[in-house]
């Protein structure tokens, strides 16, 4: 079986040469750049399953970073590793398209434990959804190629926009209960992953504004309701 193979890129060369020989261990193919710039130089000549990324980088920061990649490939899984715990910065890493936030100094095994849940998603996505389309108003959303269409207009969603919508189809007209959503997508129902879960929420919002019959309601203390 193929391994897994990580982009991870992390300035300290003391942290990254540990974190590489750690996820080694743990059968990773690991490859480690040192700045922003070398990896997305790496990133573009070869094939990845998943990104680490430190924020604070010479050449090329984080969050600059991550949104480069989601230009190539919306769909890869991207954890930021980074000292910086304030709220916003934890937003801002959402907005560039994170799927998880790990906050220095953080536990090796919890880092493998957030590794393994993002790509348990990413297979069920891969294997579960076969051919699901749902109508929402005026809009054609296909699960399978992550593509939101109106019209002549599609929009190429990325993996937790398309895993949120498809939840929220699923209930339409009815309450998708918040600790339900984070659960099942975040795996971890803590602030960040609700705090990144609102981003989400927003984005889907401003995709689906173009039809005025579409909406998703805040339901106070429950989740969410997707009206269409």
């Amino acid at each position: 079986m193929k391994k897994v193979s990580i982009l991870l890129a992390e300035d300290d060369p003391n942290l990254g040469q540990l974190l590489k020989n750690y996820l080694s261990v743990k059968e990773y193919d690991t490859t480690l750049v040192t700045d922003g710039a070398q990896a997305m130089k790496v990133f573009r000549k070869e094939k990845f399953h998943l990104c680490l990324l430190d924020v604070m980088m010479p050449e090329i920061d984080g969050f600059a970073l991550a949104r480069e990649i989601r230009a190539i490939d919306p769909h890869i899984p991207v954890i930021f590793l980074t000292a910086k715990n304030l709220k916003e910065d934890i937003i801002e890493g959402f907005k560039s398209g994170a799927d998880d936030y790990l906050t220095k100094p953080f536990s090796m095994e919890e880092l493998i434990y957030r590794i393994e849940a993002i790509l348990r998603r990413s297979s069920k996505r891969t294997t579960d959804a076969a051919a699901d389309r749902y109508t929402i108003g005026k809009f054609n959303f296909d699960v399978t190629k992550q593509l939101l269409t109106i019209q002549d207009q599609s929009r190429k969603l990325t993996t937790k926009e398309s895993e949120l919508l498809e939840l929220l189809c699923r209930h339409r007209n009815e309450v998708l209960e918040r600790n339900f959503a984070l659960k099942s997508i975040w795996i971890d129902d803590n602030y960040f992953n609700a705090r990144s879960m609102d981003v989400y929420i927003t984005k889907l919002r401003k995709y689906l504004s173009r039809d005025e019959k579409v909406e998703i309601l805040n339901i106070h203390g429950k989740g969410y309701k997707l009206l269409c």
